[in-house]
């Protein structure tokens, strides 16, 4: 079974206010601090850079490769701490069902009363994206953990480019659960494809750890929110 286990907290750089001469915090951007194209490439969010196809294995047991559950875990209990998820998912009381297929049942009712209505119609998988409704580019940068990017790619955000980040699920339905948002800026509908499918997978190897999966859901499969995203948690047991 997953042991849950507090890890020292870190504060981002990104959490930093700018400070004129006069002591007080300059606004920046739009003043919302969110994920848009006003803000994002004014912020120091931390990066996480990982090996191309060809320099990653599966199977390897670098310690390297942990890093990422560290990274990940430390700054999740650090938002957990701040009060940032609308409610407590450790609380939540879950079992594994008794068969081969090993189901595993949880009562979650924060999720069910809390969650973030859908805006969307449920009768049509794909939809274009609508910018008038929420999408992960209004999203605070105080629930965004890091970039997950190749190291191809490991400049800083100067407008021009779109990067993918990570962020917290405020409506979590296991311990450590967060979003991957490939390409945040470029505000793409949630429809699969190869390249974001790859970088899913890119998330998955760099954690190498059998507690934690990734996940995908459509619209009309309890997706809310039509801009391209992927989950990912820690389940309380291990991939078999």
């Amino acid at each position: 079974m997953l042991t849950i286990k507090r890890v020292p907290t870190v504060v981002s750089n990104y959490q930093e206010d700018t400070v004129d001469d006069a002591g007080a915090a300059e606004p920046v951007g739009c003043g919302r601090s969110c994920l848009g194209r006003c803000c994002l490439p004014l912020s120091k969010l931390p990066l996480y850079a990982f090996k191309g196809d060809s320099e990653i294995s599966p199977n390897s047991t670098s310690e390297g490769f942990f890093f990422l559950n560290s990274l990940l875990l430390t700054q999740w209990d650090e938002r957990m701490s701040r009060g940032l998820f609308r409610y407590d998912v450790t609380a939540c009381e879950a079992k594994v069902v008794p068969g081969r297929c090993g189901f595993v049942a949880q009562l979650n009712e924060g999720r069910h009363r809390k969650k973030r209505p859908t805006e969307f119609r449920v009768d049509q998988v794909l939809q274009p994206f609508d910018a008038n409704k929420f999408n992960f580019t209004k999203v605070g940068q105080e629930e965004a953990l890091f970039r997950f990017e190749p190291a191809t790619n490991a400049t800083p955000v100067d407008g021009t480019r779109s990067p993918s980040v990570v962020v917290i699920n405020v409506s979590p339905i296991e311990y450590g659960h967060v979003l991957l948002i490939p390409r945040v800026l470029d505000c793409l509908p949630q429809r699969i494809d190869r390249e974001s499918f790859l970088l899913a997978l890119h998330l998955a190897v760099e954690a190498a750890n059998p507690y934690f999966r990734v996940g995908y859901n459509s619209l009309g499969a309890f997706a809310t929110i039509n801009h391209l995203h992927f989950q990912a948690y820690y389940l309380s047991v291990p991939f078999r």
